[in-house]
């Protein structure tokens, strides 16, 4: 007896799977309940099958719902109500502004009865029935959650939640970011046998394939013939919501195909038929083939232009790689200015946490304590402009002071190897030598001696001519050092010194003789 259950059990699952494998999902375009560029409105400023109002505008190109002033709201509405049960709709829109956050946002709209034009929930009318898909862009509840894409169903009897930003009340949603992308941004919303798929397009590239799923609900339970709208609505902050197109298409299973069912017979006479058709247009080309020989083409060569030779299919492929290599390198410097930007980012966080750290400020009330110094205020990571050039020109003035040392010190050491190798010649010249250095020297030494006098006598002066300094600066009782005397010390050791180096240079001239 199990075995039969079982047996049973297994024939019905195998049943339902190959009924779902063998359902395929036939697709319509319905213009109907769709717009889109060149000329979506009229001359007039219409749009075909489509209602728009508030401070809405409609151009060739976009229908803008909202512009970017303050409290603006604006709505577009399909003028008939859909007559079919499952759909897809594929919405392009751009919500741009000039402030960092912008408001409020934008909503598609599938409910039973047409929404205002001025309404409190993104420009639409509050107490809905049916479907809301919003994007949010404005943060009401300070979660630091927005822009935010949701779902928010209702029955026409609950007011929606504005001040948690419909967080207890939405179906499902995702934390997308639609705000200044560089290309339109697009949603496209499926609903197909009680299911709700949401897929969104970032706007990053222009690729038609770029969607992410968004979020996906089953078991949603929506009013059949509802009407399709837009709406949108600024605040305090003002953003441009321009929709570019919207497409809608309709959705047909195989056991749903738009209500027309075909007999079998119907199904035999219309195949009996295209057989007939096929016989007679094989005939006609017979015929014509007989009446015009010349212009019937060789078999052989018939097709040759159809098919591509062996280096056509190979520059091709080489397109198509150099192609594929475009995308990959564009895809790559999309994502390195991503990572460039988050570091960026990064620094500058870093940044501020490291000067707030470091900086430390004294409160006003709180004393310093004895000894203690104040905070050093430390400068920020990235050195400013100003800073390089400073310290750039700091360096340059150091080297500036070696190489003038430098120089000093090469001047310093050929006078003394002047001097040195007048006081080593040979007896004969030393006489001459003699009297061509020694006078030189004693003149340079006589010039110092008269210098240091006179800064000491200006020095003297100025502390005289200012009594306190002087008073406080005067020798005490005893004897101070005169004048005379500190002379004679200079000389003394100047003439040691004088003396030391005669010495040190015959010793060595002496060395040298042994090698």
């Amino acid at each position: 007896m199990s075995s039969k259950k079982l047996g049973l059990l297994i024939c019905t699952i195998f049943s339902v799977l190959v009924n779902i494998s063998t359902q395929t999902v036939h697709k319509r375009f319905e213009y109907k309940y769709s717009f889109k560029p060149p000329y979506l409105a009229q001359k007039d400023g219409t749009v075909p099958f489509w209602e728009y109002g508030g401070n809405a505008i409609a151009s060739g190109e976009s229908v803008r719902l909202a512009p970017s002033l303050r409290s603006q709201k604006g709505a577009i509405w399909t003028k008939q109500p859909i007559n079919f049960d499952w759909w897809d709709v594929d919405v392009m829109f751009k919500v741009t502004g000039r402030g960092r956050i912008g408001a409020d946002g934008l909503a598609f709209w599938y409910t039973t009865q047409r929404g205002d034009y001025n309404g409190e929930v993104f420009g639409s009318s509050d107490r809905w029935n049916g479907l809301a898909v919003m994007f949010d862009s404005f943060d009401n509840d300070n979660k630091h959650n927005n822009p935010y894409i949701m779902a928010v169903l209702n029955d026409g009897t609950k007011n929606f939640d504005h001040k948690s930003d419909g967080s207890t009340q939405l179906l499902s949603g995702c934390l997308r970011d639609f705000r200044n992308k560089p290309f339109p941004t697009r949603a496209r919303i499926e609903y197909y046998l009680n299911t709700l798929t949401v897929y969104f397009h970032n706007g990053m590239t222009t690729n038609e394939a770029d969607y992410e799923l968004c979020f996906r609900a089953e078991n949603v339970a929506l009013p059949r013939g509802g009407y399709f709208g837009i709406s949108a609505a600024t605040g305090g902050l003002a953003d441009d919501h321009d929709v570019i197109h919207l497409l809608t298409t309709s959705l047909h299973s195989t056991q749903q195909q738009g209500g027309q069912q075909i007999s079998n017979d119907e199904q035999q006479k219309l195949s009996q038929e295209y057989q007939e058709y096929q016989k007679k247009l094989e005939q006609q080309k017979v015929d014509y083939r007989k009446e015009h020989p010349d212009e019937v083409r060789d078999k052989e060569g018939e097709f040759d232009d159809w098919f591509e030779s062996d280096g056509q299919r190979e520059l091709r492929q080489i397109f198509q790689g150099q192609g594929q290599i475009h995308d990959i390198l564009r895809d790559l410097n999309k994502k390195v200015d991503e990572v460039i930007g988050k570091q960026m980012n990064s620094l500058s966080m870093l940044t501020a946490v490291y000067s707030q750290s470091q900086a430390q400020p004294i409160q006003p009330g709180q004393p310093i304590q004895p000894g203690q110094q104040p905070p050093m205020q430390m400068p920020t990571l990235p050195i400013g402009r100003q800073d390089w050039d400073s310290l750039v020109a700091n360096n340059q003035i150091m080297i500036n002071t070696i190489a003038e040392l430098k120089g000093f010190i090469i001047e310093v050491s050929r006078k003394s190897d002047s001097l040195l190798a007048g006081a080593g010649a040979p007896a004969g010249a030393a006489g001459a030598a003699g009297a061509a250095v020694n006078p030189q020297f004693l003149n340079e030494l006589r010039d110092s001696v008269n210098q240091v006098k006179q800064t000491v006598a200006g020095v003297a002066q100025r502390l005289t001519s200012q009594p306190q300094i002087a008073a406080q600066t005067a020798c005490p009782n005893i004897s101070c050092v005169s004048t005379t005397m500190l002379l004679m010390v200079v000389t003394a050791q100047l003439g040691v010194m004088f003396l030391y180096t005669l010495y040190k240079e015959r010793k060595e001239a002496q060395a040298k003789k042994f090698f």
